[in-house]
């Protein structure tokens, strides 16, 4: 019994002195890889983002500042500017007159980690998809480990660029736009006053704008309701009494007076303006006396502007009437026409509207435009 005791107490303390010899041989191998190992978990750890690890990480980073007093650590947070942790941003480190960097992401509680960092001055560059790139310098000491600051990243400034075309409008262009602006102009707010231009450097028409001016003056609901209250008022009075009375006779002098304006709009402000070059707008004066005024406003019923932009006879106008007369001669009544009688009272009958008009385009009817009113008032 003693022999077998003795032989197994020998085998126990045989058994224990073997595995004290392993568990050291064990632990002499774990303190010397210690280091690597320490060192490549925090820069695989922060590539994962796992928190917990991280600070065991950092925590035994220091360990090696002994054995590598040249290299040191360094850790940082990144943020947005809610203050909510930014994931997945680029954080490289370079040195000072190196060409070479270390790069690595911030994981998921916004952290980054460089370890075994070349003591000296560096700088941090993160950048981030939606943010502006931030940059960070400072100098790591040997074997320090530096925690850096909370980084907030700014949000990146959209930029759009505009490019503007360096063309210029063309005459016509200008011409158009200005014709949009006079078709505005109505006095009372209803009645059309197409034919006046407050731009002194109003651009000259071309042929199809003059047609084009002549068409909406004459198709305009308010151009005929004035057309059928003159005929209203020759009615009447029984102007032109071969017309008879009645429903017929209005109708007829309506139609004598719609042909009438027609004829003399499309062919004293169309047609031959057309042919002349020649505009047939009044250009309002605006300054000076009044009695310089009125002259111009007389003036401007045989006076008018070229399309070279210089004054000369308005053949467009005088011509229109006289032709828009004759032309009424074929259809007036044959008891009211005395030959060439009928033709200059009707030719001189409109220019006498015409000089009437641009009196009141003087000095009347610009006060009762309500547009016009407004635009004055927003320049002052």
């Amino acid at each position: 019994m003693r022999l077998r005791f003795a032989v197994r107490e020998a085998s126990v303390w045989t058994l224990i002195a073997f595995t004290s010899v392993v568990l050291s041989f064990a632990q002499t191998t774990k303190t010397e890889g210690g280091t690597a190992a320490s060192s490549d978990a925090g820069v695989n750890l922060i590539s994962r983002g796992d928190g917990a690890l991280f600070q065991q990480a950092y925590l035994r980073a220091p360990e090696n500042a002994s054995s590598h007093p040249l290299f040191g650590l360094i850790s940082g947070t990144i943020l947005d500017q809610t203050g909510a942790v930014t994931i997945g941003a680029h954080v490289s480190l370079s040195h000072e007159g190196q060409a070479s960097y270390l790069e690595v992401q911030s994981g998921n509680n916004g952290q980054f980690l460089f370890s075994k960092v070349v003591s000296g001055p560096f700088c941090l560059t993160v950048t981030a998809t939606g943010f502006a790139s931030h940059e960070f310098s400072a100098t790591l000491r040997p074997g320090e480990t530096l925690l850096v600051p909370p980084i907030v990243l700014a949000v990146a400034k959209n930029v759009t660029e505009v490019h503007v075309s360096a063309t210029a409008l063309s005459r016509v262009q200008i011409a158009d736009l200005q014709i949009q602006e006079q078709q505005k102009q109505r006095v009372f707010g209803f009645l059309p006053n197409f034919y006046v231009t407050y731009d002194a450097d109003a651009v000259p028409l071309v042929s199809r704008q003059k047609f084009r001016l002549a068409w909406k003056t004459m198709s305009d609901p308010m151009t005929v309701v004035g057309v059928a209250a003159i005929a209203g008022l020759e009615h009447a009075t029984d102007t032109f009494p071969g017309y008879g009375q009645g429903a017929q006779g209005y109708f007829k002098r309506l139609g004598a007076t719609y042909t009438d304006t027609l004829t003399g709009t499309y062919i004293g402000s169309a047609i031959l303006p057309s042919l002349l070059k020649q505009d047939p707008r009044y250009f309002y004066k605006g300054t000076g006396s009044a009695k310089s005024r009125l002259l111009y406003a007389l003036r401007s019923t045989v006076i008018c502007r070229g399309d070279n932009m210089r004054w000369q006879p308005n053949y467009s106008n005088v011509g229109g009437a006289f032709a828009s007369a004759g032309i009424s001669y074929l259809y007036y009544p044959e008891t009211d026409r005395n030959g060439a009688g009928l033709v200059f009272r009707n030719s001189l009958l409109r220019l006498g509207e015409t000089a009437f008009e641009n009196v009141l385009q003087e000095f009347v009817i610009r006060r009762l435009t309500p547009g016009l009113r407004k635009r004055a008032s927003d320049q002052r």
